[in-house]
C-alpha cells in the first residue's frame, strides 16, 4: 500500500489489463465502454470514432483557451489618482473580455500611500492573474513599485532594471536640499516616523508572504532603502522571470500556478494575443494636473489671473484663464493630501505681497514671502512612497518671485497712476475752460466743457461761444467767470 503522502500514480489499471495504462488511455477506453453499455448497437468502429470526435474537441478547446488574449497596460511616472483609475478600467476590461492575464508594464520613481494600496487592493482582488513587468531596460520600479511588483501574481523583470527603495519620505521636508545623516536621522526619529515605516514594514512582509517572495528583502526595502538589479531579484526570489520583451514573459510564464482569488489558476500564455490599452484622454489629463507640480503651478495661475482681472476690469481674457486655472488646480488638489493650514498660508502670503503695493512698509512684503515660501514647502501631507509626491524646491521658488513681481508690478502701475493729473470727479472740471453754447438774462446758460453741456451761471456779461472757466461745481450746476488769457 502506498504511502500517504506519496505523488498519485500517472497510470490506471483496469480489470481486464494485467499492465497499468496511462491515464489518457485508460480514459479513451473507459469512455468506449460506457459509449458500448449506453448504445449496444453501435459497432467497435464506430464508437471509437465517436470517442476519438469526442477528445479531439476537448483538444481543441483546450488550445483555443490557451490562444486567448493578453491585455497590455502600461504606468510610467508616479503614480497617483489617474493610476488607480486607470488600473480599474484596466481590470474591469480584462475581466468583460475574459483575458487570460493582464501584463502591467511599470517605470514609476514611487507615488503616494493613498493610489499605491487602492491599487493592491485591486490587484489582489481581480478575478484575471496580472504580471507586473519592470521594462524597458533602464526602467526601475522603486518605492511604491516595488509593492506593486510585490503584490502581482507574477512579477518580470527586463535586464537593467531595478527595484527597491521603498522607505516612505515626509513630504514636509525640502526637497532638493541635503538630507540628514543616517546616525542623526536614527538618533532623532519621532513616533510617529517609527509608526509610519512599521506600518510600511508589515504591509510589504504581508505582501511577500501573500505571494511565497522574500519576506526579509522586504523589509530591508523599507527600512534600510535596499536595492536589487534583475538578476539579483530573480536570485533572491523576489521576482520569478527575467525577460527582455513581453513575449518572452508569457511564454516563460506559460504553464506557471498562480492563486487568483483563493483558486490556483495554470497560466496559458504562450500562443496569447497581445492587446495594448493606453490610457483614454480623461486619465491622460488627470494624469498631467494632478502632479503636485503642475497643481501648485495652475493654482498660482488661476490666482495671479484673477487678481489681473479686478485690477483690470474688462480686458476678460486674464480672468477667464485664471478661473478655468484654478478650477482644474481645484480639481487637482481634491485628490492629493493636502494640508488646508498650508494652503491657507500660501494664499495669505500672496495677499500680503500684494498689500505692500498699497501700504508700502517692507514688513508685508517679507511677511507674505515668508509666509508663502512655508506654505508651500508644507502644502502635503507627508506619507509618500517616493519623490513624485512633493512640490519641487525650483517650482517653489520661480512661484515666490513671480508673486513678487507681480507686487512689483502692481505697485509700479500705482504709483505711475498717481502721478498722473485727475481725470475725473470735481478735481478734473474746476479750473478747466470751456465754450458758452447759450445764455440768458439772469445769469443762467449752457456751457460745453470735454465734451459735455452742463448747466451754469455766472455774474459776467456773456454771450455765445465765449471762453469761460469753470470756478466751482453747485451740484449740477457750475459756476463760471470770463476767461482771460
Amino acid at each position: 500500500m502506498p504511502a500517504a503522502n506519496s505523488p498519485p500514480s500517472s497510470r490506471i489499471r483496469l480489470a481486464s489489463c494485467p499492465q497499468p495504462l496511462p491515464v489518457s488511455q485508460a480514459m479513451f477506453y473507459m469512455t468506449l465502454r460506457m459509449i458500448r453499455l449506453i448504445a449496444p448497437g453501435l459497432s467497435g468502429l464506430r464508437s471509437a470514432a465517436l470517442v476519438l470526435g469526442l477528445f479531439l474537441g476537448l483538444s481543441i478547446g483546450a488550445h483555443a483557451a490557451a490562444d486567448g488574449k493578453v491585455l497590455v497596460a502600461e504606468i510610467v511616472g508616479p503614480i497617483g489618482v489617474a493610476s488607480t483609475d486607470y488600473f480599474a478600467q484596466v481590470i474591469e476590461q480584462a475581466r468583460t473580455s475574459r483575458a487570460a492575464a493582464i501584463v502591467l508594464r511599470l517605470d514609476t520613481p514611487g507615488g503616494l500611500v493613498s493610489a499605491t494600496r487602492d491599487m493592491i487592493k485591486a490587484m489582489i482582488a481581480s478575478p484575471v492573474p496580472i504580471i507586473v513587468y519592470v521594462a524597458p531596460s533602464g526602467a526601475r520600479a522603486a518605492s511604491a513599485g516595488t509593492f506593486l511588483v510585490y503584490a502581482s501574481h507574477l512579477a518580470a523583470m527586463a535586464p537593467g532594471t531595478n527595484l527597491g527603495a521603498a522607505t516612505p519620505i515626509e513630504l514636509g521636508g525640502v526637497p532638493g536640499l541635503p538630507q540628514p545623516t543616517e546616525q542623526k536621522k536614527t538618533g532623532e526619529s519621532t513616533d510617529s516616523q517609527r509608526k509610519m515605516v512599521n506600518d510600511v514594514v508589515a504591509f510589504l512582509r504581508g505582501l511577500a508572504q501573500l505571494r511565497g517572495r522574500n519576506v526579509e528583502f522586504a523589509e530591508k526595502a523599507v527600512r534600510e532603502a535596499a536595492t536589487l538589479t534583475a538578476f539579483e531579484a530573480q536570485k533572491d526570489a523576489v521576482v520569478e522571470i527575467v525577460a527582455d520583451s513581453i513575449d518572452s514573459v508569457l511564454a516563460q510564464a506559460d504553464g506557471r500556478r498562480v492563486t487568483v482569488n483563493g483558486e490556483n489558476i495554470v497560466l496559458a500564455t504562450r500562443n496569447a494575443t497581445i492587446e495594448e490599452m493606453a490610457p483614454d484622454l480623461r486619465t491622460k489629463l488627470f494624469s498631467v494636473i494632478a502632479d503636485p507640480n503642475i497643481a501648485f503651478i495652475l493654482l498660482m495661475i488661476g490666482v495671479y489671473g484673477i487678481m489681473i482681472e479686478f485690477f483690470t476690469p474688462g480686458v476678460f481674457a486674464p480672468g477667464v484663464i485664471g478661473a478655468v486655472c484654478l478650477i482644474l488646480a481645484m480639481i487637482a488638489l481634491s485628490t492629493l493630501p493636502v494640508q488646508y493650514g498650508a494652503l491657507g498660508l500660501v494664499v495669505l502670503g500672496i495677499g500680503l505681497m500684494i498689500a505692500e503695493t498699497f501700504v508700502p512698509s517692507g514688513a508685508l512684503a517679507v511677511g507674505g514671502g515668508v509666509a508663502f515660501v512655508i506654505g508651500a514647502l508644507f502644502l502635503f501631507e507627508p506619507g509618500s512612497f517616493g519623490p513624485g509626491a512633493a512640490i519641487s524646491l525650483p517650482v517653489i521658488a520661480g512661484a515666490a518671485l513671480a508673486c513678487a513681481a507681480l507686487a512689483l508690478f502692481i505697485g509700479g502701475a500705482a504709483l505711475k497712476a498717481r502721478a498722473r493729473p485727475v481725470r475725473t470727479g470735481d478735481d478734473e472740471i474746476v479750473g478747466n475752460t470751456g465754450r458758452i453754447v447759450s445764455w440768458q438774462d439772469g445769469g443762467r446758460g449752457q456751457v460745453r466743457i470735454r465734451g459735455e453741456v452742463w448747466a451754469a451761471e455766472g455774474s459776467g456779461l456773456f454771450k455765445d461761444n465765449d471762453m469761460v472757466r469753470i470756478v466751482r461745481r453747485n451740484g449740477l450746476t457750475l459756476i463760471i467767470e470770463p476767461f482771460v488769457n
